[in-house]
Formats: structure tokens, C-alpha cells, sequence
């Protein structure tokens, strides 16, 4: 018996040889050719070590091998076929971890948000919130020790998927009853200004809007950097300082006010983005589903 040359096709005409009792009809149900399916017989023959069948009047009657292999056969091409077709995924029963990298700003306007959909539609999902580091995230990626990314698109690596998620602005935040809040911000008042700034790498003193005030020949007073916007918004409740800030950080404007800044200042785009090892995963696509949810991106697949 060489079983190890029988394949998933053998099966499958062996099972319609069963079921029709005729080379004729079972090349007709394969969608092949009679000589087609009458070399297959052969091979399965040979496979099986047994006639299997044998040529009657009718059409072809099994041998007590052929019977005998039947259920067998039949039992087989159904698992495959269970295996093959995709199963519906459930979030409210499933079970698995993803991880998730994010800056500082990420954490706070897209996973926090993020999670707390999640919560109630798939309790039993884990997520890990990996720091950010652009330098091996996609060997991370590639290893399985990261899911998912928040980045943006001149950070993103070309080798991923990704999905825009939005579009971010920054906007003047102050304390609230700073004597600069009366009223609309202008370029001279912006400028007379203290700021604080986030700094990431640590220690960095200008940024965006520096240049964008340098184009029109102006400056500002950076007194001090932070690596954190939570701890910027903290400083700014508690100071008379300054800052430029994303807007979907100001959920919660308790303690400070918003102006809008005299100049226009670049914003970003952030994107999610994944492996291909994932991209297909019915679990990880609702995942990321939800994410875009969350991130006002409507429901096409990602």
C-alpha cells in the first residue's frame, strides 16, 4: 500500500466513484474528463492495493475493500472540509492576547478609548501594551511578539499593512483662568508666551511649530520639555505656561482652556498597522476593527 502518494483528490474521486457507481458520472461531478478520472481509478488502486472496483453491466460495483473504506473516506473529507472553511468568529467566547505598540499620545487618544470598547464585547481578549521602538518593530512583528502598531505614515514600514485611522491638529491649551484666555489668541500675544513642549527622545527645545513660526520671521520661549503628554497637560493645569497639543488628547478639558493657535501648525496622520501573518485572522481583523471604531473610521475591513 503507498499511501504516502495519496492526496486529498484521490479521495475526493474515490468518494464520487462511491456515490455514483459510474466512471461516467463521477467524472461529470469532479468536472473532468472520463479518461481523466479512469487514470485517478489506477492510482487509487495502486494506492490501496485493491481492485476497488469492478466493471458491471450497470456501471462499477466495489470490492469489499472499496466498502469497507467508505465511512473511513467519508469521515476524512468532511474534517478537511470543516478545517478549510473559515469559522465564524465570536468575540463574547474568544480567548487570545494582542499586543499593541504606542507612543505617549497613542496610549491616551486611540488605546485607552480602544480598550474600553473592547471590554464589554470580548471580555476574554488580553491586550499588551508594548513601549514604542521603531527600530525592530517589525522583526517584533515578524517574531509574533508584537500585533499591532500605532504609527505614522513616514514611520511606517512599507512591508506592513496599514489603515489611516485620522487626521490629528494641534490646538493652544492654557490653564484655565490664565490672563491670556479672555480672548482669541493672537501672533504677538502667542509669542510673549512660555511654552512647554513634548520632547520624546528627551531634552528638545523646538519642534513644528518653531518652524512654522520661523517661516514668518518670528520666535517663541520654550522653557521646558517633557517626554510626556500626560505629564504636559498636567504642567499646563498647574502653570502659566503654554503648550500646542492634539486635539483628541482634550477629552477632558477639566482645569484648562483651549485657543486656537495664531498660525497654522502641521498635523500628523496615525495609522495601524500589522503583519501579514495577521491579516487574515478573523480575530485580529475584528480587533482592528474595533480600533478604527473607535477612531471615528467606518466599518470596512482592515
Amino acid at each position: 500500500m503507498h499511501l504516502r502518494h495519496l492526496d486529498l483528490n484521490l479521495l475526493k474521486a474515490f468518494d464520487a466513484l462511491m456515490d455514483e457507481r459510474s466512471v461516467t458520472r463521477a467524472a461529470a461531478r469532479l468536472s473532468l474528463t472520463q479518461p481523466a478520472v479512469s487514470g485517478i481509478l489506477n492510482r487509487l488502486r495502486d494506492s490501496f492495493g485493491d481492485p476497488l472496483f469492478v466493471r458491471t453491466p450497470r456501471g462499477i460495483t466495489p470490492t469489499p475493500r472499496a466498502l469497507a473504506l467508505t465511512g473511513p473516506v467519508k469521515r476524512v473529507l468532511a474534517d478537511i472540509e470543516q478545517l478549510l472553511t473559515p469559522t465564524d468568529f465570536d468575540p463574547a467566547s474568544a480567548a487570545f492576547t494582542v499586543s499593541v505598540a504606542a507612543t505617549d499620545y497613542a496610549l491616551r487618544a486611540v488605546v485607552a478609548p480602544f480598550i474600553a470598547a473592547l471590554r464589554p464585547r470580548a471580555p476574554g481578549i488580553r491586550v499588551a501594551v508594548r513601549p514604542m521602538d521603531e527600530a525592530d518593530m517589525q522583526a517584533r512583528m515578524e517574531r509574533g511578539e508584537l500585533d499591532l502598531a500605532l504609527l505614522t505614515p513616514e514611520s511606517a514600514p512599507p512591508d506592513l499593512h496599514s489603515r489611516r485611522l485620522f487626521d490629528e491638529s494641534y490646538v493652544c491649551v492654557l490653564r484655565a483662568g490664565h490672563p491670556q484666555g479672555a480672548g482669541p489668541l493672537d501672533l504677538d500675544s502667542f509669542c510673549a508666551l512660555d511654552h512647554a513642549i513634548v520632547s520624546l527622545q528627551g531634552g528638545g527645545f523646538s519642534g513644528a511649530t518653531d518652524a512654522a513660526l520661523a517661516q514668518l520671521g518670528r520666535t517663541r520661549r520654550v522653557m521646558v520639555s517633557v517626554p510626556s503628554f500626560v505629564m504636559l497637560l498636567d504642567l499646563i493645569r498647574s502653570t502659566d505656561l503654554a503648550a500646542l497639543v492634539p486635539r483628541r488628547l482634550l477629552t477632558d478639558l477639566q482645569g484648562l482652556q483651549a485657543l486656537e493657535a495664531p498660525l497654522p501648525i502641521p498635523g500628523f496622520t496615525k495609522l495601524l498597522t500589522w503583519h501579514p501573518r495577521t491579516h487574515d485572522d478573523p480575530g485580529h481583523r475584528w480587533v482592528r476593527g474595533v480600533m478604527a471604531e473607535v477612531c471615528g473610521v467606518g466599518d470596512t475591513p482592515g
